[in-house]
């Protein structure tokens, strides 16, 4: 796996193969950051990637200049790579947690200006990660919520949806809550 772009673009990092994770594929990411290079200065945002398996988006944002991520993961290997991996490209500016990404999000009480949830595929309440998402407010007024998930799933009649970017069996569904 690799960094994209940023200041360790080019960087590759690998997991171990007996972690739980499902990375998200280079050409799926490199599509999501050409969209969201172009609406979003990286430098400014306060992000949340929840289910942060591999580490891949947060390292991204981080390479391209975010200084405030708090990642979500349960699995204690993944988190101890995702933490090894952190200190050894030298980022800044990480907040990690190992819990339940449910528990996490019906106890927090901040709100953030991008959010990234890569759940695993075969997750049974997925539909609810919107309607949480948007309950406790934990996108600020003119943030980004992405959603990456299967064809199966659909969210075009959800509130703040925006669209779908289709990269084959990973679909990012975007939401965009309303500046007020």
């Amino acid at each position: 796996m690799r960094i994209i772009s940023g200041r360790h673009g080019g960087r590759k990092f690998h997991p171990p193969s007996n972690i739980p994770a499902r990375p998200t594929t280079d050409i799926a990411k490199e599509g999501l950051f050409n969209i969201l290079q172009n609406n979003l200065d990286f430098e400014d945002l306060k992000c949340l990637d929840i289910f942060g398996g591999t580490g891949s988006i947060s390292y991204e944002l981080a390479s391209r200049g975010c200084t405030d991520l708090t990642l979500i993961e349960l699995d204690s290997r993944t988190m101890q790579f995702i933490k090894n991996t952190i200190t050894e490209l030298g980022f800044e500016g990480f907040k990690t947690f190992k819990m339940d990404v449910f528990k996490f999000m019906n106890q927090c009480t901040e709100s953030y200006d991008f959010i990234f949830a890569g759940p695993p595929y075969a997750l049974k309440n997925i539909d609810d990660i919107p309607k949480i998402i948007f309950e406790k407010e934990l996108l600020k007024p003119g943030g980004w919520f992405i959603l990456e998930h299967t064809p199966r799933n659909n969210y075009e009649t959800y509130p703040y949806f925006n669209r779908a970017k289709n990269y084959g069996t990973t679909i990012f569904s975007i939401f965009i809550r309303p500046a007020e």
